[in-house]
């Protein structure tokens, strides 16, 4: 029987989801489109009865905004790798895949993009000092007194939008999308190639564990009974959501989701989908966007990528790491992730785990 915390657990990650839609809106992607991926992922949860829903995933943003030179490119990137994952979900690859770079390794490229975030976010406070440092110090002080990422994108993103509005005195100039039904041609170039493995590298680091995550919750856990998270199939309809970038949707991924800790962990993480699809196919983002600057979103970025990302895969990576290989392995991972993508930072890592006996180390 439905409950009034489905609904309410639902909501709250709506209002997650709508400030990373805007996110994405800032490199081009379109709202009414990404309905489609949110449509696709609402049918694969009930049809194999999983517990982790999809979203706009900030890291997936970030990378993809980041690594696309253009919308094409972004938009191809987001394509190729959904596809790529769907595939390895269907075949039921991805914990093999993850046992071959090692859980080390992925936990240091995850923390390597949390890094990436960090400096996204701070890129975004220099684009307008006013907006980015109330969203900065607001998120910062939510976070360090409640340790929740809902409240803390609320209040950072509410008290800085309504900073702006103070004192700018009108809404920001947005362009209205005016969505015409068109289909994308995805391209090919090294760089798509290269964003397009460093999604999936990211993909299967984020399913792992952000799908584990929302199965240890008290809702998912009591549904699951005690059977693991079918991440393959959690995998297969992340990864076919990204279907909609060939009409101009944004990347929808695995997200930590508090509809993991409601009693109907199904229903709520599908109600949540069927609510973002709506708001983003009836055209309201936009709207919405007029009194939400962008850089009203750096405060949670940061926290996301400081301290919600960075400490906990970095502990991960280098707890009971040997001293010589193991953890020198684990510190290339993250440097070279930082500084280029996951995909490099994963190969680096990898390789250096397997030709470092070689060399006596």
């Amino acid at each position: 029987m439905v409950q009034l915390q489905d609904i309410l657990a639902a909501i709250g990650v709506v209002f997650n989801g709508i400030p990373m839609m805007i996110f994405a809106m800032g490199y081009g992607f379109m709202a009414v489109p990404t309905a489609i991926g949110f449509a696709i992922g609402a049918g694969g949860m009930l049809i194999a009865g999983t517990v982790t829903p999809i979203s706009i995933q900030a890291g997936t943003i970030a990378l993809v905004g980041t690594m696309g030179r253009d919308i094409k490119e972004r938009l191809s990137i987001a394509l190729f790798a959904g596809l790529f994952m769907a595939v390895v979900g269907m075949l039921g690859l991805i914990h093999i895949v993850r046992d071959f770079a090692g859980l080390r390794i992925v936990a240091a490229m995850q923390a390597g993009v949390g890094i990436i975030l960090a400096r996204v976010a701070i890129d975004m406070i220099k684009s307008n000092k006013f907006v980015g440092l109330i969203s900065m110090v607001s998120a910062l002080a939510v976070w360090l007194l409640t340790r929740d990422l809902v409240y803390t994108i609320v209040v950072s993103v509410v008290a800085s939008s309504l900073a702006y509005f103070v004192k700018n005195r009108k809404p920001i100039d947005v362009m209205s999308e005016k969505y015409k039904f068109s289909l994308y041609k995805p391209m090919i170039s090294y760089n798509v190639v290269r964003g397009a493995l460093a999604l999936a590298c990211l993909t299967i680091g984020s399913n792992i564990a952000f799908g584990n995550i929302t199965a240890g919750m008290p809702g998912a856990a009591a549904f699951l009974a005690g059977e693991p998270a079918n991440i393959n199939a959690l995998t297969v309809y992340s990864g076919l959501a990204n279907l909609s970038a060939l009409f101009g949707g944004a990347p929808v991924e695995a997200i930590i989701s508090a509809t993991g800790a409601a009693p109907n962990p199904v229903f709520s993480g599908v109600l949540m989908m069927v609510l973002l699809g709506i708001i983003m196919v009836t055209g309201l983002l936009p709207k919405i966007a007029r009194f939400v600057p962008m850089q009203s979103i750096s405060g949670f970025l940061f926290v996301i990528g400081a301290f919600a990302t960075i400490p906990g895969n970095a502990y991960a990576a280098f707890s009971g790491a040997a001293v010589g290989a193991e953890r020198l392995g684990v510190g290339l991972t993250i440097l070279v992730t930082a500084l280029t993508d996951p995909f490099i930072g994963l190969a680096s890592g990898t390789l250096f785990m397997r030709i470092a006996p070689l060399f006596g180390l």
